[in-house]
């Protein structure tokens, strides 16, 4: 049996509010929690700091992309340093004039950017128009290498995809982390909605299981407008089993422990 690599995972499931600065403040509370009871990687859901913006085609959602660096990347950056863990997220990316991306960042528990990845698989149905805003990655699917394992930090609609998974994992990733914005339609839920939800997990764990690492999904929670976000965030082991679970109501912060050595049994 390989020496033990027991790596603390830590993701952060939240509702978001009309004021990005408040979901700033919360998030960052959060990563100060997650390093008090330990952990050693933080993983924040997808456009954290501001509620889903895609629900509909309106240029004033616009205005809440920021250059990365900038101010909420910045802050994050120095969380990860002064609390000395890895944390992850994804932001909505202002690249330049007219020029949008889905962006995860990665940032070492030094404060170094490690991981820069824009997202690649664009979802376009009802209230999810993110064709709209986000240009298609152009970086490939890089890892990020931190003090605590190797990340793949894929983001949402990359969850569905085996080949992002497969080409994450070739470049070494020991966990994939999945930033997440899912959630039910109103009037779909009843119908579809257990379905929906079970495929999003299984199609994650299948991951783990067809390459033999760790994977996370951390998804926001709490209704927008006309979408009920379902939370469920989770964490799976290289053999697809589920290790902890979180609410599908309410705001949690999930704690899993991750043996890295098991990757090699």
């Amino acid at each position: 049996m390989p020496e033990s690599r027991v790596v603390r995972l830590a993701l952060v499931q939240m509702s978001c509010l009309d004021d990005p600065e408040s979901n700033v403040e919360i998030a960052l509370q959060q990563i100060s929690k997650a390093a008090e009871c330990g952990a050693n990687i933080v993983c924040l859901q997808e456009v954290f700091n501001t509620r889903y913006p895609c629900q509909q085609e309106d240029h004033t959602q616009f205005d809440l992309a920021e250059p990365i660096p900038g101010p909420t990347s910045q802050r994050l950056q120095a969380a990860a340093k002064q609390h000395e863990v890895v944390v992850t997220c994804s932001l909505f990316e202002r690249r330049t004039h007219g020029l949008y991306h889905n962006t995860a960042v990665t940032f070492d528990a030094d404060g170094e950017m490690v991981g820069f990845y824009r997202k690649m698989h664009i979802p376009d149905d009802p209230l999810y128009y993110e064709k709209f805003y986000f240009t298609p990655g152009d970086r490939g699917f890089t890892v990020a290498k931190t003090r605590y394992g190797t990340l793949g930090i894929g983001v949402c609609w990359d969850q569905w995809y085996p080949e992002a998974a497969r080409l994450f994992a070739l470049r070494g990733a020991e966990i994939l982390l999945y930033p997440t914005a899912i959630g039910w339609i109103h009037e779909e839920k009843a119908e579809f909605g257990e379905n929906q939800h079970q495929a999003w997990e299984t199609a994650m764990r299948a991951h783990a299981i067809a390459n033999g690492v760790f994977v996370g999904a951390c998804n926001r929670v709490g209704t927008e407008d006309g979408l009920q976000f379902w939370g469920n965030s989770f964490v799976a082991n290289p053999n697809g089993l589920v290790l902890k679970r979180a609410s599908n109501e309410v705001e949690e912060l999930l704690m899993v422990e991750c043996d890295l050595a098991e990757l090699d049994v």
